[in-house]
């Protein structure tokens, strides 16, 4: 099958004759063998199977297959949230002593991962901006230098990474490029056709899109060959003492190595995985997701086009808009729509935007983003209320900024809703 209409409702699980049409779950946390030696296989990893769920589930994996297939990849694995996804990914290839070059726009609770917690495991990290030159791009490697992260669109800023850019600087200097696609979908760009080799999810966004579930994602292009730089990702090319001595690449291959390692080891000692209901639910939503994403989007640019021409509006910000900085980027990457995420600023500050966020009707004030649901935020008053006005400017987000996440109900009521509201 091509089409990935067909991949968001056929892939994945492919059940036999007189079997279960529907997903099934396995809800057992283990699984019963007739002799050690059958086990034992499984943990010489000279076998297919399951042994604890912890490390992987017939459910999950049935689900990450469809997702490897929608991004085009050659492995996946689900986590338990898209926060787990992006630390996986990385911790996966970088160790105490290494250096991780990434996009400074990005997701905040990743940039707190990245700049607090993983540095505390003597990871550092240089944070580069989207726009930068190729030459700014380049200066900020290092010998030690073991992936680049971007956002495919950074949440909730909005800017669009150009990712052949990011790719060839990463691809020069011998180390991946790790993109987060959770705002774009595979619905709307495919990381890996403009050079990206792993890409992240947070699948509590569009790809779940009902609210219902946390969970996250990472899938293997299988195209990087690990195996050109030895020196550089040695725990996947050297032997494995703590899993019998096995070499990643040696066994799997390029295009199976990195997700077996991370499974192997990562999913091993953190036990960050999802759990099979969640993989069910996450499925349930994947089945409507080109049609949803496609609504989304549409909705969105309407939602966009109304607030740019309202008076009581100081700016709007939509990849979707032409006046937008990065509407010829996304024409390129995104080229079907962006996300139905934007964000604006409402004229008067932060009382205006307070008192704005009070009325509001139909959409629903609250943190999440990407679902069913329209819903909105305004992190000076919310998330960000510990900050003052100037402190919001460092931070990147101003007192008149408002989040808004365009759901699936009439666009012709939001609009109407975003009408009274700012009368």
């Amino acid at each position: 099958m091509t089409g990935i209409e067909t991949k968001c409702v056929q892939s994945g699980y492919k059940p036999g004759n007189g079997e279960p049409r529907q997903l099934p779950i396995y809800q057992s946390t283990t699984f019963k063998y007739d002799t050690s030696s059958d086990m034992g296989k499984l943990f010489d990893l000279e076998s297919d199977g399951y042994m604890y769920s912890r490390l992987a589930n017939p459910t999950c994996d049935f689900v990450a297959k469809k997702i490897a297939d929608l991004e085009g990849g050659t492995a996946a694995m689900l986590t338990s949230s898209g926060q787990a996804a992006n630390f996986f990914a990385v911790f996966n290839i970088a160790e105490a002593g290494d250096h991780i070059v990434s996009s400074a726009t990005i997701y905040g609770g990743t940039f707190n991962l990245f700049s607090v917690t993983m540095k505390k495991m003597g990871i550092d990290f240089t944070f580069v901006s989207p726009d930068c030159t190729e030459e700014e791009l380049n200066r900020a490697f290092r010998p030690n230098t073991k992936a680049v992260f971007g956002e495919t669109i950074a949440n909730p800023v909005l800017t669009v990474l150009d990712i052949e850019k990011f790719a060839k600087a990463a691809h020069a200097h011998g180390v991946p490029l790790i993109v987060d696609n959770t705002f774009a979908t595979p619905i709307n760009c495919r990381p890996f056709e403009w050079g990206a080799d792993i890409v992240t999810h947070s699948t509590s966004k569009y790809m779940d899109g009902h609210a219902s579930a946390i969970g996250g994602c990472i899938v293997d292009s299988g195209k990087f060959d690990w195996t050109k730089y030895p020196d550089k990702f040695p725990g996947l090319c050297t032997p494995d003492e703590s899993y019998h001595g096995v070499t990643y690449t040696e066994k799997f291959g390029i295009e199976g190595a990195f997700i077996t390692k991370c499974v192997a080891q990562l999913m091993r000692d953190f036990g960050s995985n999802q759990q099979a209901q969640i993989a069910y639910l996450l499925n349930i939503g994947l089945e409507s997701l080109h049609l949803r994403v496609k609504r989304h989007c549409d909705s969105a640019l309407k939602v966009a086009k109304f607030l740019e021409e309202n008076e009581n509006i100081a700016w709007v910000n939509y990849p979707g808009l032409e006046s937008n900085k990065y509407y010829e980027t996304a024409s390129k990457y995104l080229p079907n729509g962006s996300c139905g995420v934007i964000s604006f600023g409402v004229k008067g500050g932060r009382k205006a935007a307070e008192e704005f966020m009070g009325k509001l009707k139909i959409a629903n004030i609250e943190t999440h983003v990407a679902d069913s649901h329209t819903c909105c935020l305004h992190p000076a008053s919310s998330t960000h209320r510990q900050l003052s006005d100037e402190q919001l400017v460092d931070a990147g987000v101003s007192a008149d900024l408002v989040r808004l996440s365009i759901g699936l109900e009439d666009p012709k009521d939001i609009i109407e809703d975003l009408k009274q509201a700012l009368l």
